[in-house]
């Protein structure tokens, strides 16, 4: 098992009263790209301030690589912590050259040699000698990313990285990234609000909700078993469906899901779109009423027997049309008891 390389436990911060973190607590392992990922005015920057040593706290601890950078007693400085900052921004210098950004926090006799070798890692071998205003926008992340990467740090921190690129680059350059800070062996923490953008880069995802942490997990692990509705609501598309367990079964609109809760339970069932099968049936009692065509899948929204509305997301090579009668069965499912922060069981 791999040592964490960040430790932050019960990290509590206010602004004026305002909670800002409430028991914040996020362990990351050795070598992992972890997304911390949640809504606007969740305490993500904050919490990416606080492990980088920018921003005081009202209680909690911070250890990197097993020591300890902030406690009751402790408050390392920033420049002290072996840790590199890419800012949304980039904050990048202006009137200094891109070789002179990338080496502005090495120190030593090598200094020229690590800035060429940081330059060659990110792609931009013959920069060096051009400034930021020449640059793309991906071509100043890139510069930003080398900037925190040259000090051979053992944490990088990335705020909302991709936020000012276009959704071209943006999926680019989250490829690019993720290739660049596993050959650099780093160990990193990306904040971010895009749902996909977290699944997509991460080894890890942690879910933020109110300041705290809520689930962490494997991108699929979070995906297919999130701790709870709010959760499953938030990092995709889910139908959600109200009912009570009996003889292991959950009646719902679209058919019965298995439950090993107790007869009686009152439950919450998760299905997303893409769990939900349409086959084309002369004898189906549901009934395609629109449909949008994305090339590598279709949504298709479904008016039920009973007149609810729902909707599936199914290959592109299913012949689906509106008009069509289908049957529909229930690949995955989520089960959770009400009043209940964690799923009770799934089907499939």
């Amino acid at each position: 098992m791999s040592e964490d390389i960040i430790s932050a436990d019960s990290i509590s911060v206010s602004f004026d009263g305002a909670v800002a973190l409430n028991d914040f607590s996020l362990n990351v392992p050795a070598g992992a790209l972890l997304t911390l990922v949640g809504p606007s005015g969740c305490g993500k920057t904050t919490a990416l301030r606080v492990i980088a040593g920018f921003q005081d706290v009202d209680a909690g601890a911070v250890s990197i690589r097993g020591i300890e950078v902030l406690g009751p007693k402790t408050n390392v400085p920033p420049e002290k912590r072996k840790v590199g900052m890419v800012f949304q921004d980039y904050a990048l210098f202006p009137h200094i050259s891109v070789a002179e950004n990338v080496g502005y926090g090495v120190r030593g006799s090598d200094r020229v040699s690590r800035v060429d070798e940081v330059l060659e890692l990110v792609g931009l071998v013959g920069y060096g000698s051009r400034f930021p205003h020449e640059l793309s926008g991906g071509e100043q992340q890139r510069v930003a990313l080398a900037r925190a990467l040259a000090p051979s740090p053992d944490v990088v921190l990335l705020d909302e990285p991709f936020s000012n690129l276009d959704a071209p680059q943006r999926e680019r350059m989250r490829r690019e990234l993720k290739k660049i800070i596993k050959a650099a062996g780093v160990t990193a923490v990306l904040v971010t609000h895009d749902q996909a953008e977290a699944l997509a880069i991460a080894d890890v995802v942690a879910v933020m909700r109110g300041g705290t942490i809520v689930q962490v997990g494997r991108p699929d692990a979070v995906y297919r078993f999130p701790a709870d509705p709010w959760v499953a609501g938030f990092l995709g598309d889910a139908l959600m469906f109200d009912g009570n367990v009996s003889n292991g079964q959950v009646a719902t609109t679209i058919g019965s899901i298995e439950s090993d809760l107790d007869d009686g339970t009152s439950v919450q069932v998760m299905i997303r779109p893409e769990w939900i099968s349409p086959t084309v049936s002369e004898t189906g009692t549901s009934t395609v009423v629109d449909t949008e065509f994305y090339g590598h899948d279709q949504r298709v929204e479904i008016r039920l027997n009973g007149g609810d509305m729902v909707e599936a997301l199914v290959p592109s090579l299913n012949s689906i049309q509106v008009g069509d009668t289908v049957t529909l069965s229930v690949l995955d499912a989520v089960v959770y008891a009400a009043q209940h922060t964690l799923p009770g069981t799934r089907q499939g």
